[in-house]
């Protein structure tokens, strides 16, 4: 057998022949079929499964998924929402645009398609925060469209498979994937195959062909993986240009008055946290200070700094703490929350945190 190694498209007959077939026979027996997203051709708790499923485990999804359906039934009632209410019960999941794309999603929808998702992948990809891979997943779970989905358990699986060596930063090769992952689904005159390949191509990525340690004695295709047959799987996906990591340090107003309210801002519509509920954040200690009123500078006092772990930035948090006298105002904008308040709302995850952790009694006077 022949396989593509340089990342070029390759003839179907190159493709692992029986890829597809395995795949197939081995998810009806081996791979996932209870979660809540599965069984189901309903392309809003699709959708919304693959939305929180990017970059985040299963076992975290479960609950939010869960909350979501119980608040926002349907597209409409998600499209009806609020973004403050949407990102307050994404809160903890991260990377928020995915919610604010989804709240805007749902509402395009509603608008352009009356409330029914579009049955095609090259449909569901004209609507906001739904790429290429996720409305292929779309299309072929709900309407059952011969469509590839490439998602990184995907790639992973078939880059490993074909030993395909082309270099997944580069555009022209992950098209080049692409193409040949396409030429891999299961056959035409086979349409009811197409939603368990797909289940069983991303089960398999998830359970089995892990990127670390491998279970390749389990995996139900180890007779064609060209990259096992090499010896070193873990070589692929190769990917050779890497974000690299960096470090920034903020300091973070926690504001509180005499009836245990927190003084919180919303964040801008771009940068980091954008659009959150948060802690007033300064570059500096002595920008947070000349924001201060100066009646209490000698009040506000330094809380021990901790560090938040995002994707590729290590975030250094300074929280600074003040008690304010009742009327005043502690910074140019913002308002006051009470626990009940700020407890709804979407908030950085380091910074519920801080306010969990730190919740205190309301004082009898400033």
């Amino acid at each position: 057998m022949t396989h593509p190694t340089q990342g070029r498209p390759a003839a179907p007959e190159a493709c692992a022949p029986g890829f597809a077939a395995h795949i197939v026979a081995w998810q009806a027996t081996h791979g996932r079929s209870t979660l809540p997203w599965q069984n189901t051709q309903d392309p809003y708790r699709v959708w919304l499964s693959e939305v929180m499923l990017q970059q985040t485990q299963v076992t975290t999804v479960l609950g939010y998924f869960a909350r979501f359906l119980d608040r926002f039934p349907t597209v409409a009632d998600l499209a009806a929402g609020s973004e403050d209410e949407v990102l307050g019960l994404w809160s903890g999941l991260g990377y928020y645009s995915r919610a604010r794309n989804m709240h805007r999603c749902a509402q395009e929808v509603v608008a352009r398609f009356g409330g029914a998702f579009p049955r095609t992948a090259a449909e569901l990809a004209t609507l906001p925060g739904i790429g290429r891979s996720t409305a292929a997943a779309i299309a072929a779970f709900c309407f059952g469209e011969r469509v590839a989905i490439l998602d990184g358990n995907v790639k992973r699986v078939l880059t490993r498979v074909l030993a395909f060596a082309g270099d997944m930063s580069s555009a022209a090769q992950e098209r080049a994937l692409w193409d040949i992952a396409t030429q891999m689904l299961p056959p035409a005159d086979a349409p009811r195959d197409i939603s368990r390949y797909t289940q069983g191509v991303m089960d398999l990525g998830a359970t089995v062909c892990l990127p670390r340690k491998p279970s390749c004695m389990l995996c139900p295709v180890n007779d064609l993986c060209a990259g096992l047959h090499q010896g070193e799987p873990e070589k692929y996906p190769v990917k050779t240009r890497k974000l690299k990591r960096t470090a920034q340090s903020l300091w973070m107003l926690q504001a509180q008055d005499a009836q245990g309210r927190i003084w919180l801002d919303k964040r801008p519509a771009k940068g980091i946290w954008a659009g959150l509920y948060c802690l007033p954040v300064y570059e500096s200690r002595e920008a947070l200070a000349e924001a201060l009123p100066e009646r209490l500078h000698t009040a506000a006092q330094d809380a021990p700094a901790f560090l938040h772990v995002l994707t590729h930035k290590d975030l250094h948090l300074h929280p600074v703490r003040v008690d304010v006298p009742e009327g005043l105002i502690p910074g140019p904008r913002g308002d006051w929350f009470s626990t009940e308040s700020w407890s709804a709302l979407g908030l950085p995850a380091p910074v519920r945190k801080l306010l969990v952790l730190s919740q205190r009694p309301a004082r009898d006077g400033a």
